[in-house]
């Protein structure tokens, strides 16, 4: 264990369109470019994605209806399972390794998490990974793909069924993704994308119990459009629910809050205070507690047998200065904090500001004391 400094090359995205002001209770916020504010941006329907998700919803319902009435135990049992290593894909894949670089893995692991991320179809590695950082970095302004402010459809699956925001694609354009166009899975994966994602995700699960064990094809189909959409929403609601319902006890001028029921449903993605606090973390949360966080179970498996290595984790002395700083008193230790770490901790209030949001390790916004209480766990030249 210990710590890691690593230097970077790419170009910050802090612009001078960008500019961060104070009130008098010393939260922050952003003034963006006023180049989209003077003309109102025109709202386009994408209609093919509405009449996408209008079919695929009525055909989930109608497969959870079969799942209970008609289909094989069998059928339910390995499309849950196969739903859950899409889910991995997402959690442990695209937004743990790929999106934050969090860890790095062996490339026998990041080929299994292609495939799994491939059958979860939310678009492929360099596109998720893309946009993710995007979010992070502009976190709830119109750069945001899924802005939380624009209500909770729109966060959840409303961002879908529009065009994309100018500014999305403005600061999509300017994130620094060289890691990703360097990793042979990434770019292999992006140009068959076409061919691997209906095979994965649809035609694979369908055929599969058909011939296998004799499930009525449309039984077979129509469970694995319900297994999809199920798995969506557990995603979504990471950007709709989390980014609204739930306490802050890392930092209480943000939306992201603590939401166990969202952490249940998305394999420990839910506890997003303190991940969009500390995104670098590769268990996304202070306490890497595996009932309400399979992910980081299933990331520490791999780095036991040397597969998964140099995982970034803070450090309890910066998580409790934290508290102390920018929370909300929920946490436990709230109340425990003396008044002198208060005070020292209100010294550096003015560096929490949207101007430091950060979309993962090696960020070029990234300064030399945000490397220096990151632990970070298992050689660097294991691979």
């Amino acid at each position: 264990m210990g710590s890691t400094l690593v230097t970077t090359a790419t170009t910050s995205l802090r612009d001078s369109t960008s500019e961060v002001s104070s009130d008098a209770d010393g939260k922050y916020a952003v003034t963006e470019a006023k180049a989209s504010d003077d003309k109102r941006v025109e709202r386009k329907i994408v209609w093919r994605n509405v009449i996408l998700f209008m079919y695929v919803h009525v055909a989930a319902l109608y497969g959870l209806y079969l799942g209970i009435v008609k289909a094989k135990g069998l059928t339910v049992v390995c499309g849950l399972l196969y739903g859950a290593c899409g889910g991995l894909g997402i959690t442990a894949g695209a937004h743990r390794l790929w999106a934050h670089r969090s860890y790095k893995a062996k490339w026998q692991l990041r080929v299994i998490l292609g495939v799994f991320q491939t059958i979860a179809f939310q678009n492929h590695i360099y596109e998720w990974s893309r946009d993710h950082r995007v979010h992070h970095k502009f976190s709830e302004t119109d750069a945001d793909p899924h802005n939380a402010k624009r209500g909770f459809f729109f966060s959840h699956v409303g961002w879908l069924l529009l065009k994309k925001h100018p500014d999305v694609r403005n600061k999509g354009k300017a994130v620094d993704m060289s890691d990703l166009e360097k990793d042979f899975v990434v770019v292999f994966q992006r140009r068959y994308y076409a061919l691997l994602m209906p095979l994965l995700t649809f035609i694979i699960p369908t055929i599969g119990p058909v011939y296998l064990w004799n499930e009525d094809p449309w039984v077979a189909w129509y469970l694995t459009v319900f297994r999809w959409v199920l798995s969506l929403h557990c995603t979504w609601l990471v950007n709709s629910a989390a980014h609204m319902w739930g306490n802050k006890p890392y930092d209480k001028s943000i939306s992201p809050s603590e939401n166990i029921s969202v952490a249940i449903l998305a394999y420990g993605e839910g506890f997003h205070n303190y991940h969009h606090v500390f995104p670098y973390d590769y268990k996304t949360a202070e306490l890497g507690d595996y009932m309400f966080n399979p992910t980081t179970a299933f990331i520490d498996f791999f780095a036991r047998i040397g597969w998964a290595y140099s995982l970034k984790t803070m450090s309890k002395e910066t998580i409790l200065k934290r508290i102390a700083r920018t929370g909300d008193g929920t946490h436990k230790f709230s109340s425990k904090m003396n008044s002198a770490e208060n005070a020292d901790s209100n010294a550096d209030k003015r560096r929490d500001s949207h101007e430091d949001h950060l979309w993962g390790w090696g960020d070029a916004d990234m300064k030399t004391e945000d490397y220096k209480f990151v632990s970070v766990l298992g050689s660097e030249d294991a691979g």
